[in-house]
């Protein structure tokens, strides 16, 4: 046991701990149990809405896979990386003003009660809530995976040891505290992740001679590494671009993303977030991804990518030190965790037990099944993820895919088109998941680029195509919807 390592992880550990307690004091005295644990009550500021979106989606694969990765192909893969850098901006851009107006008019919790509200279609809120728990278990698993692999390397405890102790951290928090708990704890995780990037890549850049002697170290190697194309020539430029989908743009299509678009207090906080995001985003995924090229110089032969980042904090850095900038990692992992698991609980009660099991539900009903819930679900995660792949980054990113191919077009065109129905957003919905599945398991990187392109481009098509030739039916709740949403 490293104990001036490990310390400084129980006293990060404690203080969230007390956030979900302070958290669950909000949630007893609310007047309204699924708007405060689902969604803080919508009272985010600027400042925790843009830490609170960093830390959702800067997940284990930016802290662990995506350094592992990196480590591996070398410099060509930072590039592709920092297609994430308008993450936030263009999910608050597109839903902007116009998503949290909406959602505080129908009063909705979730994403699929947009969406629910939107099509009047009670298919569409089973596909999606369906879409959401495939999708995010996998999303979860790699988180979980991503918690074990860093508690097991700075503890030397068994990687199944390490994911328990990993488990029961967040689930206590998760289950007492909901939303606010959640985002109180991502912008203290935001602003832990910022200073440990910062520490551990001067402590890397020094512990490998300077810049200098780094580029050169690795162009002896293999001059691939210093190149945008990766060490094995793979980053082509038609796949690198697919990113700026994958998890550019396309990510206004996540539900873990869009739904802090309507969480925030006022436009003044959106517009703060959207800068304050933006440059927190771009300095921590630039900076943990060149720590994981350069790592390959300071700690060579790494055979587990996703061990490389515990690996070079412990090597470059004083124990203490090590202990504080490993909370980044873990801060990460932990702030992307308890945001799918009340996605995926918000699915299961919200979506479905509420909307069409038991309507008439109390208060206390509800709570008491959103706590159960929530708890079954981490231990479900938990025997998924006993058993890990070598690296986490490829299941985080299979299911950030599948997301997007599910819900981008039902979410942005339904927003801004008037056309759009629930025909077309369940066409949408089927061929894009559908045609998603397929080319995964049968030919990934189809012609050349992620998978997720090609069905995003299906599924606008069958949203299109499904909607407009539907016109015709249901003409008095589409006049309805179209008054309720547009005022016309």
């Amino acid at each position: 046991m490293n104990w001036d390592v490990i310390i400084p992880l129980i006293g990060f550990l404690v203080l969230v701990f007390l956030i979900g307690i302070y958290a669950s004091k909000h949630i007893s005295k609310a007047p309204d149990f699924l708007q405060e644990y689902f969604l803080g009550s919508r009272q985010l500021n600027g400042f925790i809405l843009a830490l609170t979106m960093v830390a959702t989606f800067g997940s284990a694969s930016s802290f662990v896979g995506g350094p592992g990765v990196a480590y591996n192909l070398g410099l060509g893969w930072v590039l592709l990386a920092m297609s994430q850098l308008v993450t936030g901006y263009f999910t608050l851009a597109v839903l902007g003003k116009k998503f949290a107006i909406i959602a505080r008019k129908i009063n909705a919790v979730t994403l699929i009660d947009f969406l629910k509200e939107r099509y009047q279609s009670k298919w569409v809120v089973l596909l999606s809530a369906a879409s959401i728990i495939i999708f995010l278990f996998s999303a979860m698993a790699a988180q979980w995976i991503g918690g074990g692999r860093l508690i097991e390397s700075f503890t030397g405890l068994s990687y199944t040891t390490a994911l328990f102790i990993f488990a029961i951290s967040v689930l206590v928090y998760v289950v007492i505290g909901g939303f606010r708990a959640v985002a109180i704890t991502d912008s203290l995780q935001g602003i832990v992740m910022f200073i440990g990037t910062l520490l551990l890549l001067i402590g890397t850049i020094i512990a490998g001679g300077g810049l200098t002697n780094i580029m050169t170290e690795l162009t002896l190697e293999n001059p691939n590494l210093v190149s945008p194309y990766g060490a094995d020539r793979s980053l082509t430029p038609l796949f690198v671009s697919s990113f700026w989908i994958l998890v550019g743009v396309g990510v206004v299509g996540l539900p873990q993303v869009s739904v802090r678009a309507m969480s925030y207090r006022d436009s003044k906080a959106m517009h703060k977030a959207m800068i304050i995001g933006t440059v927190v985003v771009g300095f921590i995924m630039l900076g943990m991804h060149l720590i994981g090229v350069f790592a390959r110089v300071v700690i060579p032969g790494v055979e587990v990518g996703d061990k490389v980042m515990p690996l070079v904090a412990l090597e470059v850095l004083p124990g203490w030190l090590a202990g504080i900038v490993l909370a980044a990692p873990m801060a990460a992992v932990m702030s992307t965790v308890d945001s799918f698991l009340l996605l995926v609980s918000s699915a299961v009660i919200k979506d479905v037990y509420v909307n069409y099991v038991k309507p008439s539900a109390s208060q206390r009903q509800v709570k008491t099944i959103s706590l159960s819930v929530t708890a079954l679900l981490g231990v479900l995660v938990f025997l998924m993820a006993v058993n890990p792949p070598d690296l986490l980054i490829w299941l985080n990113l299979f299911a950030f895919g599948g997301l997007e191919a599910a819900f981008i077009w039902p979410v942005v065109l339904g927003l801004y088109w008037k056309k759009g129905n629930a025909y077309g957003a369940f066409t949408s919905m089927f061929v894009g998941v559908g045609s998603y599945m397929l080319i995964h398991l049968n030919e990934p990187n189809l012609f050349g680029m992620h998978t997720v392109v090609v069905p995003i481009v299906l599924s606008f098509i069958g949203y299109i195509v499904a909607s407009l030739a539907t016109q015709h039916k249901h003409p008095t709740t589409q006049q309805q919807i179209t008054q309720r949403f547009w005022g016309v």
